[in-house]
């Protein structure tokens, strides 16, 4: 199934009727919502969801390790399938994702969260083990339900998310991700995706060929083939990121110099933080805190793999306009476009990824995780977002963030404002799939909070 680019393609008209037109949206308040702090639940201190705590310690790892982006939303996937399928096996609330196996009768669900989260996040990030470990004592140590049997619940719990966790790891193992492909260095026709030196390949190509944790396959929301270059669009992306994503010289205010740098950094962090501090804040239980983190991490991850698949496609195709900015603007001279003049010297705000332009992964990112919070919270929401060795930011509009973080690419100089609106666009197809075709509420549950 091909994703309809007729609703991506009006938000296009809006993002890039001239440069004008794209100008003024991208100069539209960014980081508006700014306030002084961030709301937290009360209760949800008093009462500790294990699940938002080891959400917590996955958003912490990927920062002590500086993980890449690239790589961070398949391991939040498989960190919150392992936590989902290990509360849920014993709470037989909802269809699980992976493990079908029921949970022991008389186990910890609190219990079986802290050890999968644990076993998952050792197994991913194994020079964490020592701090890994010390949460984890510290985890069991708080623990209070251990359902008055001298620890026998907590134990068996401890048991079944260990087990729940190593079938989670086994079965993604195999997922193509860690397998050996030849490089990928696109080609030379106008148009085309090149490397920009000094990278010589395109970087995390894995994710291209990388198994769905919920959709069919990394086809199934594939977005149309970009623009063509002599086309009215491609004039107007090309202007438009020409004048505001240079590094000097632009016409973007100080604001938007900032901002883009900062939505450069992990969309599995900024997203994370988001979803578990607005959780908190609406005293989300347990179990609601658990389907909606696994549906953000699944959502987040298989839109990865769908937009990497695409890139690979049409990165391969010479017919195909997937080159960044930074090489179309300095070889303008070569499109047979009137409309486009080169710039030898231009160079974007932010580096330039070393992958094909189209589609673009943070804005798949930014729409896949939005619509994912949005369909479980208000749009005014206050929550706070980091970027290593910057500002943080505070906002208080779901909206207003994502598209900070879809017009920051452009601002940035590394992607188009048409390729921007249609990726935004297939994240929020894909997390909409998810959302209503997996871990579906069971007609005969029985909720225990």
């Amino acid at each position: 199934m091909k994703l309809n680019r007729r609703r991506a393609l009006l938000v296009i008209l809006a993002m890039a009727t001239s440069v004008a037109a794209a100008a003024a949206i991208a100069l539209a308040s960014p980081g508006s919502g700014a306030t002084a702090s961030v709301r937290v639940s009360q209760a949800s201190e008093q009462h500790p969801d294990q699940v938002l705590e080891w959400n917590q310690i996955f958003v912490d790892t990927l920062i002590a390790t500086n993980t890449r982006n690239s790589s961070s939303q398949r391991l939040g996937a498989i960190v919150h399938t392992a936590i989902f399928d290990a509360y849920n096996g014993i709470e037989r609330r909802y269809t699980p994702i992976f493990v079908h196996d029921q949970g022991p009768s008389g186990a910890s669900r609190r219990a079986a969260v802290i050890a999968a989260a644990y076993t998952a996040l050792v197994a991913l990030f194994p020079s964490q083990e020592q701090p890994l470990s010390d949460r984890y004592a510290a985890s069991l140590a708080a623990l209070s339900d251990d359902g008055e049997d001298g620890g026998q619940s907590r134990e068996r719990g401890i048991a079944w998310g260990t087990q729940v966790a190593q079938a989670v790891l086994a079965w993604r193992a195999a997922d193509g991700f860690s397998a050996s492909y030849p490089p990928f260095t696109g080609g030379t026709a106008v148009g085309q995706w090149r490397p920009i030196p000094p990278d010589t390949m395109m970087s995390a190509q894995g994710l291209a060929f990388t198994a769905p944790f919920v959709v069919e396959s990394n086809t199934q929301f594939r977005p149309d083939p970009p623009r063509a270059l002599a086309s009215d669009t491609y004039t107007e992306d090309f202007n438009a990121v020409k004048a505001l994503g240079r590094r000097t010289g632009s016409t973007r205010p100080e604001a938007q110099t900032e901002l883009a740098p900062f939505w450069e950094g992990n969309a599995s962090v900024h997203w994370n933080q988001a979803a578990n501090q607005i959780a908190r804040a609406n005293h989300l239980s347990i179990s609601d805190s658990n389907r909606l983190l696994a549906v953000l991490n699944i959502a987040m991850a298989d839109t990865a793999f769908t937009i990497w698949s695409a890139k690979r496609h049409y990165g391969a195709d010479p017919a195909q306009v997937t080159w960044r900015p930074l090489t179309a603007i300095t070889l303008a001279d070569t499109d047979g476009n009137p409309e486009t003049v080169p710039d030898p010297d231009w160079l974007p705000l932010v580096a330039t990824p070393s992958h094909p332009e189209y589609p673009a992964g943070h804005p798949a990112q930014n729409g896949a995780a939005a619509t994912v919070v949005l369909s479980h919270f208000a749009e005014g929401q206050t929550f706070t977002l980091t970027t290593a060795g910057l500002p943080s930011q505070t906002y208080i509009s779901i909206a207003q963030a994502r598209a900070d973080g879809n017009n920051a690419r452009v601002w940035g100089g590394m992607h188009y404002p048409s390729t921007v609106a249609i990726s935004d666009a297939v994240g929020e197809a894909i997390a909409n799939y998810v959302n209503a075709n997996s871990m579906q509420l069971l007609r005969d549950s029985r909720l225990s909070r």
